[in-house]
């Protein structure tokens, strides 16, 4: 395996751990996964800080392990720069489906990857599954 699948695949194995309850629930688990600049623009057109996702995500729709969970669906990367790798993919949650695209980074020095950006568009609900 190559240095650039291993680094999409690194990237993939933290998105999926940020849509688990149990890491949604945990302000430091969560924390190591967001970078100190992490910024998104959710479906709603809010948009989050650091700070604020730590301190809101425990409430947020995905973070009751009996609840209702992101289905994410064609999860794909590219490494666009050494310590840079942008995600792509859709998410299903309580019938809404997103478009959603993150943006990884690893510090110069650090192993550890970390989402730095993260923006979600609604898909209108009239829009068939598989169309863009």
């Amino acid at each position: 395996m190559n240095e650039e699948t291993t680094d999409v695949d690194a990237v993939i194995a933290g998105e999926l751990q940020l849509m688990d309850p149990d890491v949604r629930a945990s302000r430091s688990l969560a924390a190591r996964l967001l970078d100190p600049e992490f910024i998104e623009v959710g479906a709603s057109g809010r948009r989050w800080t650091y700070e604020e996702m730590l301190a809101a995500l425990p409430e947020m729709t995905g973070a009751d392990t009996n609840g209702p969970r992101h289905e994410p669906s064609g999860m794909t990367g590219v490494v666009l720069a050494p310590g840079l790798v942008h995600l792509t993919y859709e998410s299903l949650l309580n019938g809404r489906r997103a478009r959603r695209s993150s943006l990884w980074r690893r510090q110069h020095g650090e192993t550890t990857w970390r989402m730095y950006y993260h923006q979600a568009t609604p898909v209108p609900a009239e829009e068939g599954e598989g169309r863009s």
